[in-house]
C-alpha cells in the first residue's frame, strides 16, 4: 500500500499503523519547519529558503529509517494541502477595485512571462518542463506556484532537483528584490499606485511582495499587496490550461494512467477563493486557514529539502540561473512599461 493512500480510505486498525508510519518523518518536517522560522524572525531571512537549506542540511533523514514515509507524505499531501488553503487569500471583489487596465496589466504580466519562459529555455539548453516551472514561478507566486505547477508535470529522474532549484531561485531573487526594487521605486519616482503595482506585479513570494511594499508606505503596501494576490488567483486558471495542454502531448506515466485535467487541490484552491470572494468566510476564519496555508507549506519545503541531493541540484548548472534571472528581469521590464503607458 502507498504512503499516500488517502487517510480516509483505511479501515481504523489500517489507520493507525499509517499514522504510526508517517509521524515521525512529519514530526521531524515540523521542527524543522518550526526552526526556519525561528531563525527567519530573528535574521530577516526568508523562511522559506531557511526552510528549505535546513531540510537539505539533514537529507540523510529522507533516505533510510523511519522518518522516510512521513517526509514523503509531508512533501507531497501537506504541500498540496498548504496551496489549496491560499484560496483563502484571494478576493475578487477587492481586485476588481484597482480597474480593467490593471487588472488587464496583472493578468497580461503573468502569461507573457510564462509564454516568454518556454520561448527562451532552449537557448539556455532547458527544455519545457524546466521552463514552465521557472516561468510560472516567476509569473505567479513563487515557491507556491512552482510546487503546484511541479505536482502535474509528468515526473522523471530528475523532477525533484528541478523543483528545489527553481524553488530556491525563485526565493533568492525575491529575497534581492525586496531590496533592491524600493530602490527603483525612488530613483524613477514612482507614486504610491504606481509603487504598489510595480512591487505587487513583479517580486516573486507574496511575504518579500509585503516587506518591500510597507517599506515605502501604507498605500503602496496594501496596494503591492492586491496586486500579488491577484497574481496567485492566476495559479487554478494557469494550472488548469498547462494541464490540459500535458494531456495532449505528453508521454503518458509509467503507469500509463493520465493525471486529472485539474487537480483535487487546485479545485479546492478554486472553491475557496470563490466563497471567500463573497465575504462568506469570517475574517478570523481567514486569518486562520492563511496562516495553516503557509505552515504547511513551510513544512513540505522542509520534506521536499530532505529528500534532496544537494549534489545533483548544484548539477543543474549556471545556464538555469541565467534562465530565472532573465524572466525575472522580463516581467519586471514589462510591468514598468505598462504602469508608464497606463497611469
Amino acid at each position: 500500500m502507498s504512503i499516500l493512500t488517502p487517510i480516509s480510505s483505511l479501515q481504523s486498525g489500517e489507520l493507525q499503523d499509517k499514522l504510526r508510519q508517517l509521524l515521525p518523518g512529519v514530526a521531524v518536517s515540523v521542527l524543522v519547519a518550526i526552526t526556519a522560522q525561528f531563525l527567519a524572525e530573528h535574521y530577516a531571512t526568508p523562511a522559506m529558503l531557511l526552510a528549505l537549506l535546513l531540510g537539505i542540511a539533514v537529507s540523510f533523514l529522507g533516505e533510510e529509517g523511519k522518518t522516510v514515509p512521513g517526509i514523503a507524505f509531508s512533501a507531497r499531501s501537506l504541500l498540496r494541502l498548504g496551496v489549496a488553503l491560499l484560496g483563502v487569500r484571494v478576493s475578487m471583489v477587492l481586485m476588481m477595485g484597482l480597474g480593467w487596465d490593471l487588472i488587464a496589466l496583472v493578468v497580461g504580466g503573468v502569461i507573457a512571462t510564462i509564454a516568454f519562459g518556454l520561448a527562451v529555455a532552449r537557448f539556455f539548453g532547458h527544455k519545457w518542463r524546466f521552463a514552465l516551472l521557472t516561468a510560472g514561478s516567476v509569473a505567479i507566486c513563487g515557491a507556491s506556484a512552482a510546487m503546484a505547477i511541479s505536482a502535474i508535470l509528468p515526473r522523471d529522474e530528475r523532477s525533484e532537483e528541478r523543483l528545489i532549484f527553481t524553488v530556491m531561485g525563485v526565493t533568492v531573487l525575491s529575497t534581492v528584490a525586496m531590496i533592491a526594487y524600493p530602490i527603483l521605486v525612488n530613483v524613477l519616482e514612482l507614486n504610491s499606485l504606481q509603487a504598489g503595482v510595480f512591487l505587487g506585479g513583479t517580486i516573486h513570494d507574496v511575504a518579500q511582495v509585503v516587506g518591500a511594499g510597507f517599506s515605502i508606505s501604507e498605500q503602496t503596501g496594501d496596494t503591492a499587496t492586491l496586486v500579488k494576490l491577484m497574481r496567485v488567483a492566476m495559479l487554478a486558471p494557469i494550472v488548469l490550461a498547462a494541464s490540459l495542454m500535458i494531456r495532449s502531448f505528453a508521454e503518458l506515466p509509467g503507469d500509463g494512467k493520465r493525471p486529472p485535467i485539474l487537480p483535487g487541490f487546485v479545485i479546492a484552491f478554486l472553491v475557496l477563493a470563490g466563497i471567500n470572494s463573497f465575504g462568506l468566510i469570517p475574517p478570523a476564519v481567514t486569518e486562520f486557514l492563511s496562516q495553516a496555508s503557509r505552515w504547511l507549506l513551510l513544512t513540505a519545503i522542509a520534506a521536499v529539502g530532505m529528500k534532496t541531493n544537494l549534489k545533483q541540484v548544484l548539477a543543474v548548472g549556471g545556464a538555469a540561473i541565467a534562465l530565472i534571472i532573465v524572466e525575472t528581469l522580463f516581467i519586471a521590464g514589462l510591468i514598468l512599461a505598462g504602469i508608464e503607458l497606463l497611469t
